[in-house]
């Protein structure tokens, strides 16, 4: 995967970072004629949390309330150690061969390509942008939601109620990201980076926070065993929910394709496989622990009522100026998040487009572009046209479909299976040599079938609330 807009993998912009934290040395390099690698398992499981915490816990307490006391933390612990687990196997696919002096495999697709073939990868590839589109619609979903919420609480406090229309606030943020899309180089804008990498961690604390302090406040422990009565909801939504819930928690955990970027990062001896699986175990742990106190929290402060999205639950009540920051960290954090995200797919279709069309000046000319402050950066107009067009279908769709729940558990049904069970499971037979109808060879496939089931139950389940929605849903009428 690529990273902003500067054309780096996000291997080449870690490594940078932990050589300039570590001082390596460049004029060493490593078996591959790359950089000396300098990352350990600090740096990667530092790499791991970031992708986790933050915009993806703002449904766990929604998720949990359709699930109860029981199943709740079952399905979540679950979850996590078939990560887990997977993520070591994906770990053992870095190097082709001997672990030690194997070739590399740069990116999550190179070591699809070279363990399971060219047909393997493609389809990678193709669920990967799938998963990329799906989640920039999320973001512009919940980026909206952020925005709202912090209007609506002041309009609350200030007036007692106020009126709008969600669209307003996608279509601001999908004009920013439009005009960000065309700097190739958003470095150019160093503290964007750097605050945007804090603004998670600010959110998450400040969310687990109001939560507790909530929970204290209302003197008594919300939600039953079984979660959302009967009654609250029909029999049938219950169940789509159930399965919906089950894709949130999917979503969640759908964060494997950048684990071998990030072990490219990572200095041998000792093997990269085996501080990569320290790390893995590091960064789950850490993530299940504050992600369950997030979400079980939020349902225990809110029972059966807990919002979709967790912060926007909060404008009504003081301090809500906290829960106002917390929105804000949440639209930073996602302003950059998106670019970095939509990255692979700006790049791919670029690149297709100029060999196919080598010769075409509205493809590869480029002029230069000069703004106060920064550096001047190359402006090309296809990209101008191609990234433009691309945030207005991301917007338009989330202006169609604004049900942040529901987006986010189809794209972790859609993501999970495929890229966290199917393929490490795959490469790592592989890669070992498992034989066929042995007892582990037998024992993988079984749990990749049933992830396969529980995905496919999600995706129904998101599905069935997407139409659900949609019987009394007018487009582009949402109004608060």
């Amino acid at each position: 995967m690529l990273e902003q807009g500067t054309g780096r993998t996000y291997q080449e912009a870690f490594e940078a970072s932990n050589s300039r934290i570590q001082g390596a040395d460049s004029n060493s390099f490593d078996d591959d004629g790359r950089s000396k690698r300098t990352g350990n398992w600090m740096t990667a499981s530092a790499h791991i949390i970031t992708a986790i915490i933050g915009f993806r816990v703002l449904s766990l307490a929604w998720a949990f309330a359709q699930l109860g006391w029981i199943a709740g933390p079952v399905s979540w612990i679950l979850f996590s150690v078939v990560t887990y687990y997977t993520s070591c196997l994906l770990t053992a696919c870095y190097r082709n061969g001997d672990q030690v002096t194997g070739n590399r495999n740069h990116t999550y697709t190179d070591a699809v390509s070279s363990h399971l073939g060219e047909m393997n990868a493609k389809f990678c590839g193709w669920v990967q942008y799938a998963t990329l589109f799906g989640s920039e619609t999320g973001y512009t979903i919940a980026a909206s939601k952020s925005m709202r919420a912090i209007i609506r609480s002041r309009c609350y406090h200030n007036r007692g109620a106020c009126k709008m229309n969600s669209s307003v606030y996608m279509i601001s943020f999908g004009i920013v990201q439009i005009l960000l899309s065309q700097i190739s180089d958003l470095e150019q804008f160093p503290w964007l980076s750097s605050v945007s990498v804090v603004m998670p961690f600010t959110s998450s604390v400040i969310g687990l926070g109001l939560v507790i302090a909530q929970v204290i406040g209302n003197g008594m422990v919300k939600g039953s065993l079984t979660g959302v009565s009967i009654g609250a909801e029909t029999k049938n939504q219950k169940i789509w929910r159930i399965f919906q819930a089950l894709g949130i928690w999917a979503y969640v955990y759908s964060y494997s394709m950048i684990l071998p970027e990030i072990q490219d990062t990572i200095k041998s001896p000792p093997e990269e496989s085996k501080t990569m699986s320290n790390a893995t175990l590091v960064s789950v742990l850490v993530t299940s622990i504050f992600n369950l106190l997030y979400g079980s929290f939020g349902y225990a402060a809110f029972g059966d009522s807990s919002p979709g999205n967790l912060l926007t639950g909060f404008g009504f009540y003081n301090p809500y100026w906290l829960a106002d920051i917390a929105n804000v960290a949440i639209v930073v954090h996602l302003v950059r998040a998106y670019q970095v995200d939509c990255q692979p797919l700006f790049q791919f279709i670029e690149k297709l487009a100029a060999k196919k069309f080598s010769d075409s000046n509205f493809i590869t000319n480029e002029f230069e572009v000069r703004i106060a402050g920064c550096k001047p950066f190359k402006l090309n107009l296809f990209r101008l046209v191609w990234r433009t067009f691309f945030v207005i279908c991301c917007t338009f769709i989330a202006m169609l479909l604004p049900f942040f729940t529901d987006i986010i558990g189809l794209i972790g049904a859609i993501a999970y299976w495929p890229l966290t069970v199917y393929f490490p499971v795959e490469m790592y037979i592989v890669q070992t040599r498992i034989p066929k109808w042995s007892r582990k060879w037998k024992c993988l496939k079984m749990l990749s079938a049933t992830c396969f089931v529980f995905t496919m139950i999600a995706a129904v389940g998101s599905t069935a609330g997407l139409l659900h929605h949609f019987k009394v849903y007018k487009p582009f009428m949402t109004h608060y």
